[in-house]
């Protein structure tokens, strides 16, 4: 893959793409299916080809001028299908008319060709219309189309999955600025979505070089690996099982999609290879004993005339047999109410699984799965303090949380009150926000959980991160309740948190290299 996209560049042209707009012009030929699907009624279903939708929809964020072109005579059917298709995801719509004489690109095509960078991608190249768009230092790509002519700069591609990491490292071989990188990214779809509407995960260069492409499962991993410099991950997404029973032990016990599982092997075999953050760094989040452990190592923070900043209080259980459970919650010294989590943190479905216990007898028929931890629960004021560690800068947000433990209590039918802490967790009311009369400029010690911060980026070795903190209302205690690992840190404004995401992983890419070269 490398040598075909890198390779048929045309050489003469000099000029750098950066501070140039770059139009991607997808012919019909890449977005129709061939195929198409013939109804009862003798007449063809216009569809998208396998792939197409994944491609606009990531083109949609890029940072690219996007449009979409078909020949004179495309049936009504079709080109009202791609008017409707262009109009849906934002881009450009272009019918273009039949070429005659020396006239083969329309006036528009034309004049991009003079202050743009531009990409033409179809899987059918006419002689002349292919000679007339290099003329004019157009780029072509062509799709699974064998019969190109020999040696005319066609930049080749077999599978529309690879028409993404061809646009970027064609990209920066055009900037020709040795600090642009490529990032390669691995996410769950709904999570990349979040990313890129949000700018995330431009093609086009992030405003400190940053190139993004997705890495692709359908296409063999190594040679997308060898074009990208380094590999920005959230490998939770892509855990298949935990055996719980080895979970105290991470990574021991963790089946990952096969994707993944040959993505660690390369970075195992090329130890000079970065990715963002080493797999071994993300493990102890995986397992809220390890994340427990590691919160007790920031209570050397508390200094006289400071709060008391420190981990919750909690116990791990193998059974919730009563007797048994009785005697070690006595000897923790713990009381209810009781939160009940998985010690598997995340990567598996039933990991945010929780429950609200309020006394003993309702441990009995508990769905929470086990091994568990129960951890105590914290009166504090309906009000939950999100902290973001994004490279070197660290943002807050304040949100409302679960009620105090009384209203709960209230609510509660005798009951535990189980819950998904991504899903479903209790609320406050209004009443019971306006009942608690929190003040939150007052309430919170920014400076001491900013040192946390700044801390637990030493203990963890992470580049992104984040943690909740609450305030326990008897005490004035600050307890760190959650930690993990790339967040989307969504109430960051997006002018502020992409320049910082951005500089994040360029930082932490040099600092590695840095490293790995001394």
């Amino acid at each position: 893959m490398k040598s075909a996209s890198l390779q048929a560049l045309n050489p003469n042209r000099a000029m750098a793409a950066m501070g140039r707009s770059v139009r991607v012009v997808l012919d019909s030929s890449v977005l129709l299916d061939p195929s198409g699907v013939t109804a009862e009624e003798e007449e063809v279903v216009v569809a998208l080809r396998p792939g197409a939708e994944a491609l606009l929809r990531r083109l949609r964020y890029s940072n690219l001028r996007v449009a979409i072109c078909h020949p004179e005579g495309l049936p009504t059917n079709e080109s009202g299908f791609l008017e409707k298709t262009a109009k849906l995801y934002s881009f450009g719509y272009m019918p273009l008319t039949s070429p005659s004489g020396s006239n083969l690109l329309n006036e528009l095509m034309l004049e991009w060709s003079g202050t743009n960078f531009c990409f033409y991608v179809t899987s059918g190249v006419h002689e002349g219309l292919l000679s007339e768009l290099q003329n004019h230092n157009w780029e072509v790509i062509a799709m699974g189309n064998e019969d190109v002519i020999k040696n005319s700069g066609v930049i080749h591609i077999s599978m529309l999955q690879e028409l993404l990491i061809t646009l970027a490292t064609s990209i920066k071989k055009e900037i020709g600025n040795s600090s642009a990188f490529v990032v390669g990214y691995v996410m769950k779809q709904s999570r990349e979505e979040d990313f890129a509407k949000r700018g995330a995960f431009p093609i086009y260069p992030s405003k400190n070089d940053l190139i993004f492409v997705p890495l692709s499962f359908e296409l063999p991993l190594a040679s997308q690996l060898q074009e990208v410099d380094l590999v920005l991950h959230k490998i939770t997404d892509e855990i298949i099982n935990i055996d719980p029973n080895s979970s105290i032990s991470f990574p021991k016990g963790i089946s990952f999609s096969p994707g993944m599982s040959e993505i660690i092997r390369f970075v195992e075999e090329h130890c000079d290879f970065c990715v963002i953050d080493p797999f071994k760094n993300i493990y102890p989040l995986l397992d809220r004993i390890q994340i427990q452990e590691i919160l007790i190592r920031l209570e050397g923070l508390s200094a006289e005339g400071r709060p008391k900043l420190r981990a919750p209080c909690f116990l791990k259980i193998e059974s919730f047999c009563g007797s048994e459970l009785q005697k070690q919650l006595a000897e923790a010294k713990l009381s209810f109410p009781l939160i009940v989590k998985p010690q598997v943190a995340c990567g598996v479905a039933d990991a945010h699984n929780m429950a609200l216990i309020f006394k003993i007898e309702e441990f009995s028929n508990l769905s929470v799965p086990l091994p568990a931890i129960l951890q105590e629960y914290i009166d504090h004021g309906s009000k939950i303090f999100k902290f973001y560690a994004i490279g070197d800068k660290i943002f807050h947000a304040i949100k409302n949380s679960m009620p105090n433990a009384s209203h709960l209590k209230s609510s509660s039918g005798g009951k535990p009150l189980t819950f998904n802490s991504l899903k479903t967790l209790p609320v406050a009311t209004k009443e019971q926000l306006l009942q608690n009369e929190v003040q939150d400029s007052k309430l919170l010690d920014i400076n001491l959980v900013e040192e946390a911060a700044k801390l637990l980026k030493e203990l963890l070795g992470l580049t992104i991160f984040g943690f909740d903190v609450v305030v326990q209302e008897s005490s004035g205690d600050h307890v760190i309740v959650d930690l993990n690992y790339l967040p989307s840190f969504k109430e960051v404004p997006d002018n502020v948190a992409m320049p910082a995401f951005w500089d994040a992983i360029k930082q932490s890419y040099e600092s590695r290299k840095q490293m790995t070269q001394t």
